[in-house]
């Protein structure tokens, strides 16, 4: 026969401690997290797979700079075809023709009259060759300077026959008699009630033209078109 043991109500009554698989594991309350930190990869993170991407503005200025490269290129070719035509032609002038002796080509429409001119295009400014030579070659190395801003074809041509114009005659005045920046230009080509002249001068007069008629259509140098009320 088992006895019971009985306690007072005044004894302390000693909790028993839980069984020990749930004395070592923590409340869920009283878990501690671990905080999921997210890598994003960025631009210039090593081992990164990802490709910096071109804006737009970067884009533009590229092609912007093309277009640039491709109106100088213009002018290069247009100022080296007139500089080549003209002493090209004025060396077959002094081999074949002689001064004073007109040669018809078409009638009286046009003749081959061999002269040296001092002066300027088309014989004006006679006596004034020192001061004409430093004119062209300013006038040579700001055309140069400006192309740098050339936006259309009609501006770059109409530089490339100034620029080719320009460097035609600086070189006779330059190379030939009577003495540097002295020398006589070589003019051949006559026409009826006009002066004689050069491929050269026919350049320099063909861009004025050329530059004029821009003007009036309101495009700019970069090849902007002004915008008119």
């Amino acid at each position: 026969m088992q006895r019971t043991r009985r306690t007072s109500l005044n004894d302390e009554v000693t909790p028993e401690p839980a069984d020990a698989e749930s004395a070592g594991s923590p409340s869920s309350a009283d878990q501690e997290t671990t905080p999921t930190t997210a890598t994003s990869t960025g631009v210039g993170e090593e081992g990164s797979d990802s490709t910096p991407a071109f804006s737009g503005a970067e884009v533009a200025g590229g092609d912007e700079a093309v277009r640039s490269w491709k109106w100088i290129g213009l002018f290069a070719v247009a100022g080296i075809v007139v500089l080549g035509l003209d002493q090209l032609t004025k060396a077959l002038a002094l081999a074949h023709l002689t001064p004073g002796e007109p040669v018809n080509v078409i009638g009286s429409l046009l003749k081959f009259n061999l002269i040296r001119n001092s002066g300027a295009a088309f014989s004006l400014g006679a006596g004034y060759t020192p001061v004409i030579s430093v004119i062209q070659i300013a006038v040579a190395i700001g055309v140069v300077y400006l192309s740098r801003k050339l936006g259309s074809a009609g501006w770059a041509v109409a530089f490339g026959l100034l620029f080719g114009g320009a460097v035609g005659n600086i070189t006779d005045r330059i190379f030939r008699a009577p003495s540097p920046f002295h020398g006589h230009v070589v003019d051949f080509l006559q026409t009826p009630h006009w002066a004689i002249f050069n491929v050269a001068d026919m350049a320099v007069t063909s861009a004025a033209i050329l530059l004029v008629i821009q003007t009036l259509r309101g495009i700019r140098l970069d090849g902007t078109k002004e915008q008119r009320k």
